[in-house]
């Protein structure tokens, strides 16, 4: 990734104190300097400071100016050195799996960075910040753990000690005041980094306290080497994406509880308080993980004794058509208690779809049954939806008629549904459902199983015993036998029992 020049100067012994001192290890410096510069004002000068070495086996900054280091991808240029130089050209051509950012305010001057390696065995870059303003500029994204110093100054102090050297004071005031400031500005800084602190043998409670604030774990400075700085690195990078899953996973948990809440408030509660009729329903969505598909149902008895029912189902199984369904079906519970029925209601109906819909293309289909007082008939309006089927005593499960099926909602325009009146005895059962009952596969073949298949398997059931929520439950469960595996569309079944 192509990085800013300004970075290109700032990242040598300067400000990261990484740069290698000239050496038979470390081969000559790749930056040099231009002619006509003061060589006490360039970098690689500096280099040779006493106080500027660093005692690093790897030589990690010899790593970051050579092609994969702080400010990335630089490769020795021709005749910048041979022979012993060889190492730091290896490292640029070897891929690296981790960069480590080090936050120390004297990096030079403390070798507190040995020998690192990955878990491949790959050396880990390394790049060097004394203050946190250093840190945010190379805080970059293939960064993946963050070392830092628990001494180092607050944020604020530091600001106030770029002033001149007599800002003493004012750390001592910073810390005191919070003793890990620094730690929560740099995990406030950088919330998906893992954050190693640094800290003295003599002040565990402290390194403790900044593990309790956000950081993976605690390292005491004198008791550092190579091999458990790394693994510390590695097993901090991992619990960080640990942590990090673990908590995606319980917000994922939480919304989806809060959506399963949210569905199933939406499902309807049959309002039968005085009726003699048993209610039973199975609902089944297409959708994976969803509580709520396209399918709707709504049972309700007027004041006038009259129970009415009604099923129907939105083109489609997704959200957008789950949340048409439940606008239709509270709209027809509250037209249907305000007194319309039949071709009035499914007309109003009607309009309510086409300015709540999203598409011109889509429609509903929908089945309404009111059921009279005595429970002896019903009245029966289609718009392009299954008939219901009814069976009873010495009479086996058969549809209702469907002749005057009328369009479904919101295919024509002013369309028409003619109520027809349905006689059905003292003792019935009464089944509406959607197509998703019967669109499903009979075995491997193309074969549906269709209106005529479902009534075959209820008479089955029904002449096993089977009634209300049991009947349901086995029907259903055994079109998905049929259909080898989870059927494709929404189902769902509203089963009105009658006995005397």
């Amino acid at each position: 990734m192509p990085v800013p020049v300004p970075r290109q100067r700032a990242i040598p012994a300067v400000e990261c104190g990484q740069a290698p001192a000239a050496s038979p290890d470390s081969g000559p410096s790749t930056e040099q300097a231009p002619p006509g510069t003061n060589p006490a004002e360039h970098p690689a000068a500096r280099r040779e400071h006493p106080a500027e070495k660093r005692e690093n086996p790897t030589d990690t900054s010899t790593e970051t100016s050579t092609g994969t280091g702080a400010l990335g991808d630089r490769t020795q240029e021709p005749g910048a050195g041979a022979g012993p130089a060889t190492r730091g050209t290896t490292s640029s051509t070897t891929p690296t799996n981790l960069t480590l950012l080090l936050i120390e305010d004297d990096p030079a001057g403390s070798p507190i960075v040995p020998d690192l390696l990955d878990q491949s065995g790959k050396p880990i870059r390394v790049r060097t910040a004394r203050n946190l303003t250093e840190a945010e500029r190379l805080l970059t994204d293939d960064v993946h753990c963050i070392l830092l110093d628990l001494a180092l100054s607050a944020p604020a102090p530091a600001a106030a000690r770029t002033g001149g050297e007599g800002g003493g004071a004012g750390e001592d005031d910073g810390e005191g005041s919070d003793e890990l400031a620094v730690l929560r500005h740099v995990l406030e800084l950088a919330p998906r980094h893992a954050v190693l602190a640094l800290t003295s043998s003599s002040d565990a409670e402290r390194g403790a306290e900044a593990v309790a604030v956000g950081a993976q774990d605690y390292l005491f400075r004198d008791e550092l080497d190579g091999r458990l700085l790394s693994r510390a690195i590695r097993y901090a990078v991992e619990r960080k994406r640990s942590d990090s899953a673990e908590r995606r996973l319980a917000e994922g948990r939480v919304r989806a509880q809060e959506n399963r809440r949210l569905e199933r408030g939406l499902l309807p509660t049959p309002l039968l308080a005085g009726s003699p009729l048993r209610f039973a329903a199975r609902y089944r969505p297409g959708r994976s993980r969803a509580l709520l598909g396209g399918d709707f149902y709504d049972v309700v008895r007027t004041p006038d004794g009259t129970v009415h029912a009604m099923i129907g189902d939105v083109c489609g199984h997704g959200p957008d058509e789950a949340a048409l369904g439940v606008e239709l079906r509270i709209a027809w519970r509250a037209l249907t208690l305000a007194g319309l029925c039949g071709d009035e209601l499914l007309g109003t109906l009607q309009q309510v779809l086409e300015h709540e819909r999203s598409d011109e293309e889509i429609f509903a289909t929908l089945c309404a049954v009111d059921i009279a007082p005595d429970g002896r008939s019903a009245g029966l309006c289609l718009a392009g939806h299954p008939s219901p089927l009814v069976a009873g005593p010495g009479a086996p499960a058969r549809l209702l008629p469907y002749d005057n099926n009328g369009p479904a909602l919101g295919l024509l325009p002013g369309g028409r549904w003619p109520r027809t009146q349905v006689e059905l005895g003292t003792e019935w059962s009464l089944m509406l459902y959607t197509d998703g009952l019967i669109e499903g596969h009979v075995g491997e073949g193309r074969e549906r199983l269709g209106q005529d298949g479902m009534v075959e398997l209820v008479r089955r059931q029904i002449a096993e015993g089977l009634e209300g929520e049991r009947l349901l439950r086995a029907t259903v469960n055994e079109v998905r036998e049929l259909n080898g595996g989870e059927l494709a569309d929404d189902v769902a079944v509203v089963l009105l029992d009658r006995t005397p």
